[in-house]
């Protein structure tokens, strides 16, 4: 550089540019990866994976159970009165319980799970108050009593009954 030439200034020298970018880039893409993993709770990953991985066959012995007794379901949302109802259909010979357990488990935000306990009312249906609607999406339904279980799942909105039925089972 000669004396004489004028001199100009960093920041408008575009290798400067091409030095500082990627690292700054570099520093709000982490800074906004950290916000997003503080902030949501996506609920996925169970602390007590080994417990629960080791509790299959006993998961298994409720389907084959559920399929022993030839039981199937259909539940029904009735989204105005607040209800869900269902009725159980089984082979001769299987005594339905008083009570059941349905729980309700969003496909991708378990902090919307329910779990609702279903009375069998005179008319041999069972029903439980639902407080409040379903919100959108994709539901998957479990319906147990103390050695067997019924499974479906429903999307929300659009069908209000959906079919439960044994694993394996169609």
């Amino acid at each position: 550089m000669t004396p004489d030439a004028p001199k100009t200034p960093w920041y408008r020298i575009p290798m400067v540019w091409l030095l500082i970018v990627p690292p700054v880039a570099a520093v709000i893409g982490g800074v906004a990866t950290l916000t997003l993993a503080i902030r949501s709770n996506d609920g996925l990953v169970v602390d007590d994976y080994y417990r629960r991985g080791k509790e299959i066959n006993r998961v298994l012995d409720r389907d084959r159970a559920a399929a022993s007794h030839g039981l199937r379901g259909e539940a029904s949302f009735d989204g105005e009165r607040r209800v869900v109802r269902l009725t159980l259909e089984a082979r001769a010979g299987f005594t339905p319980p008083a009570q059941l357990t349905l729980e309700l488990w969003h496909a991708t935000r378990a902090g919307l799970d329910r779990e609702l306990q279903l009375t069998r009312q005179v008319d041999g249906v069972y029903a439980a108050p639902l407080w409040e609607a379903l919100p959108a999406g994709r539901w998957n339904l479990q319906l147990s009593a103390d050695d067997w279980r019924l499974i479906g799942s429903v999307s929300v909105p659009g069908a209000q009954r959906v079919a439960l039925h044994a694993t394996g089972a169609s």
